[in-house]
């Protein structure tokens, strides 16, 4: 076998295409494939779908493919024109390794999508030495839109609902969540009432339904209430316990600054108060012990926090978690903390909504596991240029989206080729 014979096989080419030269270019860093096509071939028409049209003419094409070694790779055509006898048009055929417009082999795609998922898109770029991040970006924007397109939420029974920072300050997006298959189903941006109706719009084009979305799981949040209420009346809402939880250390610690202005004791104790008992190093355990003789107010938040917390833990049901929340209440009412009595007050007009958690079993963990996921990324990359940007990547990372490209390096019978059509 030739070496151009070599590289055609290499590269997963058919009749009528063949590799017809090899350049090694070592000031480039780059190996250059030119590919042909057979003199007298013949090409279906790409408007009308005729077989066996003339070439018409050629227009000079350049592809980055795959590294070979430790060289980029480019890949080289003159892609014909035909000039259909049946249409009367004259339109560039489509070539096999790579969709159109576009100046990536399809194989060189998918690693890019595979990388993306892993680390920031300015480090793909470095990696590949591609110049231009927009040019990533277009990947993106063409594979995950279709990506989603062929994704069927027909299953979705259980939502959960949160936002997401897109940047500081009160500049947000908002994440549907199937809290079965713990995937993200849609991102839009804002945290209005109005989400629900694009979430429900997006739902039904997915084949999904929204009379058959049993529960919500979400925040306290108005809008989101308001939405839920308008959008999906019949549904179940669960405020779960992370967000509870989270509310009522946000109480603690709001005593806790007020209360250190008089209590100089209270200084480095705030990850005490706002940890796990069982996370406590061995100084915050002498701390908090020290703490807890003292008649602090912020303690008296701590206990009646950690008390909450133990009825989540502990209630079996909706029943005993009511006999419990009603003992918690009395206390809170009854406790000299201004804070944690504006709180209690909060709980008892969100009741239903809190023993409803206790019924469904839901909780927004796996939510905010992967909005944690999200942050990070964004993080890694140090914010994204826009919010579609950052939509993008959060159905990337957490959309389990099954019909992205392969890794071209995931040996699987029927893996592409340069040649062929990437498997979506």
């Amino acid at each position: 076998m030739d070496q151009t014979s070599l590289f055609t096989a290499a590269l997963g080419l058919q009749s009528p295409w063949e590799v017809v030269d090899v350049r090694f270019l070592e000031k480039e860093h780059s190996i250059d494939f030119d590919v042909a096509f057979e003199a007298g071939s013949r090409f279906t028409c790409p408007k009308c779908g005729a077989e066996a049209q003339s070439v018409h003419d050629t227009r000079s094409r350049e592809w980055r493919h795959l590294n070979f070694f430790q060289f980029d790779a480019y890949i080289h055509a003159k892609i014909p024109r035909v000039a259909c006898s049946q249409c009367g048009k004259t339109s560039q055929i489509e070539v096999p390794w790579a969709r159109p417009q576009s100046g990536f082999t399809q194989l060189m795609e998918a690693l890019i999508i595979t990388l993306c998922q892993a680390m920031p898109v300015a480090r793909v770029q470095d990696l590949l030495n591609i110049r231009g991040n927009d040019r990533i970006w277009g990947i993106l924007d063409h594979y995950i839109p279709k990506a989603r397109d062929e994704e069927d939420f027909s299953s979705v029974k259980n939502l959960g609902v949160d936002e997401t920072a897109a940047r500081r300050g009160h500049d947000y997006i908002t994440l549907f969540h199937d809290l079965d298959q713990h995937r993200v189903l849609f991102a839009t941006e804002g945290r209005k009432a109005e989400v629900f109706e694009r979430f429900v719009d997006d739902l039904e084009e997915h084949n999904g339904c929204g009379e058959n979305i049993k529960n919500v799981c979400m925040d306290m949040s108005r809008s989101f209430q308001a939405g839920a209420a308008n959008t999906l009346p019949w549904t179940e809402i669960s405020f779960d316990e992370f967000h509870v939880i989270q509310m009522i250390n946000d109480v603690v610690n709001e005593v806790r600054r007020e209360e250190v202005k008089t209590e100089p004791d209270l200084i480095g104790s705030r990850w005490g108060y706002l940890k796990d008992a069982s996370n406590w190093t061995e100084k915050q355990i002498n701390q908090m012990y020290t703490l807890s003789r003292m008649r602090l107010k912020t303690t008296k938040a701590w206990q009646l926090k950690e008390s909450l917390r133990e009825i989540f833990q502990t209630a079996h049901g909706r029943q005993q978690a009511e006999v419990l929340l009603n003992k918690w209440y009395s206390w809170a009412r009854r406790c000299r903390v201004p804070q944690m009595k504006k709180f209690a007050e909060s709980i008892k007009r969100h009741w239903s909504g809190i023993l409803n958690s206790f019924d469904s079993g839901l909780t927004n963990g796996s939510v905010e596991g992967i909005n944690s996921m999200i942050q990070a990324a964004k993080a890694r990359a140090r914010g994204y240029s826009t919010k579609h940007n950052l939509i993008l990547m959060a159905y990337l990372i957490a959309g389990k989206l099954a019909h992205l490209p392969r890794s071209p390096f995931t040996f699987k019978p029927n893996t592409i080729s340069c040649g062929q059509e990437a498997a979506v």
